[in-house]
């Protein structure tokens, strides 16, 4: 059990000669860098000024300019696969989602989730100390999981996330979503200004001031994805 593997101390006849162990914050916390994934839908390399677009994009810019551009990249013109890709690091056919998720074949190579041979990047960051936040679009799931029956299996928090707030399948209304918080269908907001973007981002700041409140030394994984 974790548990045992955990227990440093030393277990004797009584209390008083027993020694207990308490678990502390690893100074290699402190080392290790927070990590924002931002996915955008929809959007082709030749839409961003940094690659010569006419349109405006001086955030996505301002990025590029203190960071890294690629010219050579190969990527999938379907939502899960490149989702599938992007969070495994592997190819996508190889681990059952070569097409969206609602469509599987009865092949192992379409199956509508990806396989748990396949860590994604917040299954294996969380054992290091991590905490892995998902807030938007997930599309990772089959359409015949995606129920309030279930099964969670594939669902963000049953792969690795400790937070998730958004929709499951590879659309939704922006300004009446169905939104999932968690395991747990939710309401939109009756707010009549509120759109799904800035559901989003707003929730995924949050958890990053509550995260901040609690444990400012805690490293964060945090994957934004916006909805098509």
């Amino acid at each position: 059990m974790e548990h045992d593997r955990l227990f440093d101390g030393e277990i004797k006849r009584t209390v008083d000669q027993s020694t207990a162990s308490w678990t502390s914050a690893s100074s290699e916390l402190h080392q290790r860098p927070n990590i924002v994934m931002i996915v955008l839908d929809d959007v082709g390399y030749s839409q961003l000024g940094c690659y010569g677009s006419d349109i405006e994009t001086p955030a996505l810019d301002s990025l590029a300019a203190d960071g890294l551009r690629y010219a050579n990249f190969h990527v999938t013109p379907l939502c899960s696969p490149t989702r599938t890709c992007l969070l495994t690091g592997r190819n996508h056919h190889s681990v059952g989602m070569s097409r969206v998720a609602e469509m599987t074949n009865g092949f192992p190579n379409t199956r509508g989730f990806v396989s748990r041979e396949a860590a994604n990047i917040a299954e294996m960051l969380r054992p290091h100390g991590y905490q892995t936040l998902a807030s938007g679009k997930w599309h990772l799931a089959s359409i015949n999981e995606t129920s309030p029956a279930g099964s969670y299996d594939h669902w963000p928090l049953q792969r690795g996330f400790d937070r998730f707030y958004g929709f499951l399948a590879g659309e939704t209304n922006q300004w009446n979503p169905e939104l999932i918080l968690g395991n747990e269908r939710i309401e939109p907001p009756a707010d009549e200004n509120y759109h799904l973007s800035e559901g989003i981002v707003d929730t995924a700041c949050m958890w990053l001031r509550q995260l901040v409140s609690a444990a400012p030394d805690k490293p964060f994984f945090l994957y934004v994805a916006f909805a098509a």
